[in-house]
């Protein structure tokens, strides 16, 4: 049987994974130098990854209210952790969600500082289920092939997480290369609904409301979150 390196949780092979694709959505987006901070200020970093956390948790709340109880999360620092901070939450706030988590290989917490090590592990306790796209226990990240060695590991769980959805929840900023761009683009040649923010949204945000938590909050309650058919 395998199991996560780090949580020691039971991991299934996703090739096994069954899922109602109608009802599930996936979730990208980027670490956390993708949060750049309002006006340039690092001094302001704190409160747009503040509302770069709320905006996330408002896509997938809009995407459970329009029947959405299935998310996969891809478990990688930054917008990955910070949704399965939320959909936890949620789920201990009783709803009736489910959070799958979906890793590229089995060694892929070696890449996590010591803090998202933390949520990770509190993520793979939480999630209903643990799969990864990479069974071979020895395989590692490569930017070249090698007997244990793949460049390809992220893109297979980016491609699985789409494969097994209809609507993505996406943090990103721009057409840069990127691991979220990758999921995104792959996600409009699959004809998949798309609910996406971006920094400019953030910091939109921020421009109306100054860092008043409770204006932000307010604020990004009203947007019109539209899923959009890329």
């Amino acid at each position: 049987m395998l199991v996560s390196m780090d949580s020691g949780v039971p991991v299934r092979d996703a090739a096994d994974f069954r899922n109602d694709i109608k009802r599930t959505a996936c979730i990208t987006g980027h670490r956390m130098r993708g949060v750049l901070p309002w006006r340039g200020d690092s001094g302001r970093l704190g409160i747009t990854l503040f509302t770069v956390k709320k905006m996330l948790a408002r896509c997938i709340d809009v995407l459970a209210e329009r029947g959405y109880d299935c998310f996969i999360d891809g478990l990688a620092a930054g917008t990955d952790l910070w949704a399965a901070e939320h959909i936890l939450w949620l789920k201990e706030q009783g709803s009736d969600i489910e959070l799958v988590g979906a890793m590229p290989y089995l060694r892929h917490a070696q890449r996590h500082s010591r803090e998202d090590a933390e949520i990770l592990v509190r993520a793979e306790r939480g999630a209903d289920m643990l799969v990864t796209t990479c069974t071979d226990p020895l395989m590692d990240y490569g930017k070249r092939e090698g007997a244990h060695v793949s460049p390809e590991l992220y893109k297979v769980r980016n491609y699985f997480m789409v494969d097994n959805s209809t609507a993505v929840a996406a943090f990103l900023n721009d057409t840069a290369p990127s691991g979220t761009l990758q999921t995104v683009s792959y996600a409009r040649r699959r004809g998949r609904s798309v609910l996406r923010f971006s920094i400019e949204d953030v910091w939109r945000a921020l421009d109306e409301c100054g860092p008043d938590r409770e204006r932000i909050c307010r604020y990004i309650a009203d947007i019109g979150w539209e899923l959009l058919s890329l």
